[in-house]
C-alpha cells in the first residue's frame, strides 16, 4: 500500500478518520470521473428540480437506472479494488459488506449552507443515536474526483457523545442552527487523488465550494443490522459477479440479505 497500516488503524480506532494523500493515480481517478460525470449529468437532468433547490448529494450510482452495464462494472472493481479492500479489509477484517456509493457535490441554491450531522440522527432518535455510536460500524470511504475544501470532523466522536456545543448545534436547539462553526471541529482539505476514511456517526459536515465532486463508498460490520437498507439494484446481478475481479464485498452483502 505504500501506507503504514498499523498507523492508520489506530488512527481510525483513536480519531475516527484517517487520510491518504495521493492514494490514487491520475489515470484511475480520470476512469472513475468519466463514469461518475455520465452518472451526474443523467441524474441531474431527471432531478432538475430537486437538484435546482436543495440537493448536495445522489445515491445509488452503482444502480442500474443511469448506467450502462460496462459502466457499472467499472465501478464494481474499482469499489472492490486491492486498493480499497486493504483499506475496507484493515477496519473491518471479517467479511466487510458494501452498503452504498453516495455522490456529493455544490448545492445550486447559494442558501444552503453545511451542516453538522451523524448519520445515524436519520434513522434513531437520541439514545438510539448513542447506542448506535457505541455500537455499530459504518465506514466512509471518499475519493474526491476534483480538488475540494473537503470535510470538517470532529475527532473522537465516533466513540463519544456530543459535548453541549456540539448537540446544541448538531440538534439545532437552544438558539443554535446545524450550520455554526463548532470550536471542536477540524477542517480536511482534499486533492483529486486523495482517500479519506471516516466513520459514518461521528460528528462530520461536507464543506461547499470549489468543484466539490466526491464519491463516497459506504461499507458495513456484518455484525450491525444493515442488510435491509441496501438496494438491491445497486448491486451485481449474477453474471455481473462473474465478470468482477473480486466479489467478496458484494458477496458478503448478498448473503446478509439472503439470511
Amino acid at each position: 500500500m505504500g501506507v503504514n497500516q498499523q498507523q492508520l488503524k489506530e488512527q481510525y480506532n483513536d480519531k475516527g478518520y484517517f487520510v491518504v494523500r495521493h492514494y490514487f493515480s491520475s489515470v484511475e481517478i480520470s476512469q472513475l470521473r468519466k463514469v461518475i460525470l455520465k452518472f451526474h449529468q443523467l441524474w441531474k437532468k431527471e432531478n432538475e428540480t430537486f437538484y435546482k433547490e436543495e440537493a448536495f448529494n445522489s445515491s445509488l450510482i452503482t444502480g442500474s437506472q443511469y448506467l450502462a452495464a460496462n459502466d457499472r462494472l467499472m465501478l464494481f472493481n474499482f469499489i472492490s479494488s486491492p486498493k480499497i479492500m486493504a483499506i475496507v479489509e484493515l477496519l473491518i477484517p471479517i467479511k466487510p459488506a458494501f452498503m452504498n456509493t453516495q455522490l456529493f457535490f455544490n448545492p445550486v441554491n447559494a442558501k444552503q449552507k453545511d451542516f453538522w450531522h451523524r448519520d445515524c440522527q436519520y434513522d434513531h432518535d437520541i439514545e438510539g443515536q448513542k447506542e448506535a455510536v457505541k455500537n455499530t460500524q459504518v465506514v466512509h470511504l471518499r475519493v474526491p474526483l476534483f480538488d475540494e475544501l473537503g470535510m470538517e470532523l470532529v475527532p473522537e466522536t465516533h466513540k463519544r457523545w456530543d459535548n453541549e456545543e456540539e448537540f446544541n448545534v448538531r440538534q439545532e436547539v437552544n438558539g443554535k442552527v446545524s450550520s455554526d462553526d463548532l470550536s471542536t471541529g477540524k477542517k480536511i482539505s482534499l486533492a483529486s487523488g486523495d482517500l479519506l476514511v471516516f466513520s459514518a456517526d461521528m460528528i462530520h459536515r461536507g464543506l461547499y465550494g470549489m468543484d466539490r465532486l466526491a464519491l463516497d463508498i459506504l461499507v458495513f460490520d456484518p455484525a450491525g443490522d444493515f442488510a435491509d437498507y441496501v438496494d438491491d439494484d445497486c448491486l451485481p446481478d449474477v453474471s455481473m459477479m462473474n465478470e468482477i475481479d473480486n466479489a467478496r464485498l458484494f458477496q458478503n452483502t448478498i448473503d446478509l440479505k439472503s439470511t
